[in-house]
């Protein structure tokens, strides 16, 4: 991944956008592409819908009308209800958005119709910015990914995010702040991250952050997600590879096995766990 992106300026013809991602009526995506360019990341299907040749990670567009087009949207309609995710096939808060404040913008917005409940999804600790506009949103919770709290591997793995430990400290600011906030372990990774010590680990790292709703997800290997992590797992992860080979050739087994360790281990720390 380059050093800097150079973000690509665009526009859009509509930002509030009706969603089949379960529990969710609309979503909205500021931005295409995304920085963080993390090698399991399941968005990278939308390279296709993007007219880019460069590799997913690579580019970022910016819709700079999207907040105009959002409060078009939302101006003279009906009640709108039900849930919006902020960042379905991006990150709202990836490094374009220190700049750009499209993702600030739309919260501004939102703050003006409280029968909408939003959901911010995001690796991020820049969402801290925006903490007084989430505190003036009545129905609002921000989840961090997380994958693993191994600084090391989340660099290889996740190497334009912050590191967990700066997400997990955001989730802390804003929890004492009194925002709901939830962590999502999604991938668990096979060999990296999904031993009875490592999970262990980070869940004793969600508990000091006073973390206590998880949600996790294993890895779905699809084909072009499978090779990349197998490419990533050759150079850096050798030792690991075996167990990526078992969770492409044998998903539900393996499904299973980590299910169960991860029902056990949320007990233990008191978390209240979802699976997806």
């Amino acid at each position: 991944m380059p050093d800097m992106i150079l973000p690509l300026e665009k526009t859009c013809k509509t930002a509030l956008t009706k969603t089949g991602i379960p529990g969710f009526s609309y979503c909205l995506n500021p931005y295409v592409g995304c920085a963080h360019a993390c090698v399991y990341c399941y968005a990278s299907f939308m390279c296709r819908f993007t007219g880019h040749k460069e590799p997913w990670g690579d580019f970022v567009d910016v819709k700079v009308n999207f907040p105009q087009v959002l409060a078009k949207q939302l101006k003279g309609r009906s009640v709108l209800e039900g849930r919006i995710i902020l960042g379905s096939v991006t990150d709202a808060y990836q490094p374009a958005e220190a700049w750009y404040k499209l993702t600030r913008s739309c919260l501004e917005a939102l703050a003006g119709h409280p029968s909408l409940e939003v959901e911010i999804l995001t690796k991020s600790a820049l969402v801290v910015r925006d903490l007084p506009l989430l505190q003036k949103l009545p129905r609002c919770s921000v989840g961090f990914t997380v994958t693993t709290v191994n600084e090391k591997a989340a660099r290889v793995l996740e190497p334009g995010a912050p590191p967990p430990g700066l997400r997990l400290a955001a989730a802390r600011q804003l929890a004492e702040a009194g925002i709901p906030v939830w962590v999502f372990i999604a991938p668990v990774l096979p060999g990296v991250g999904d031993s009875e010590k490592d999970l262990t680990g980070l869940f004793k790292e969600l508990k000091r952050a006073g973390v206590k709703e998880v949600l996790a997800d294993t890895l779905n290997p699809y084909p072009t997600v499978a090779r990349r992590l197998k490419k990533v797992y050759r150079g850096h992860f050798p030792e690991a590879l075996a167990d990526l080979e078992l969770c492409c050739a044998e998903p539900e087994f393996y499904r299973r096995k980590i299910e169960k360790m991860l029902a056990g281990i949320s007990v233990r720390f008191g978390c209240r766990l979802s699976l997806v």
